[in-house]
């Protein structure tokens, strides 16, 4: 039963250590790729959620996102920001993971989440009104921190009215 036990043990030593590096991979791709910043999102709930976002605010940094991403830690994301508030559609190619989709007013008010979209999926993904940004999370993140229209993101992006 020792014998055992020491084998799993030693088996956990190898694998543990290569899920670690490839999701310090990845933080360290998109490090390389995007300016990062903080934002937090206050919910109805009157709880505010700091998180840590890569942004997206140009083009060719908007069509990159987070495509080819393993793996995403809890308080982290992309904020994409566009040049102005407009109708927006997104789409998760060459997305591994599942994702939820923030879309927020120019003013910081978040209009819609859609929750757990689909990887690899080409079908689109809209806004419900014009939206200055979108903020892409870990699948759940907007179902367990009660994020929906009405929240509000704080982040030098969106001005408050």
């Amino acid at each position: 039963m020792k014998l055992r036990q020491l084998l799993l043990f030693l088996s956990l030593c190898l694998v543990l250590p290569c899920t670690l590096a490839a999701d310090n991979a990845d933080a360290r791709r998109l490090d390389g790729i995007f300016p990062k910043d903080k934002l937090t999102i206050a919910t109805p709930d009157a709880r505010v959620h700091p998180f840590n976002v890569w942004v997206a605010d140009d083009e060719q940094h908007r069509q990159l996102g987070l495509m080819h991403v393993n793996e995403l830690a809890d308080d982290a994301g992309m904020l994409f920001v566009f040049p102005g508030a407009q109708p927006i559609a997104m789409w998760m190619k060459n997305t591994i993971l599942s994702l939820d989709m923030v879309f927020v007013a120019a003013d910081g008010l978040v209009v819609n989440v859609a929750e757990s979209t689909t990887p690899q999926s080409l079908k689109t993904i809209e806004s419900k009104g014009p939206v200055l940004g979108v903020i892409e999370l870990k699948a759940g993140t907007a179902k367990r921190l009660h994020i929906g229209a009405g929240a509000r993101v704080d982040h030098p992006a969106f001005v408050r009215r």
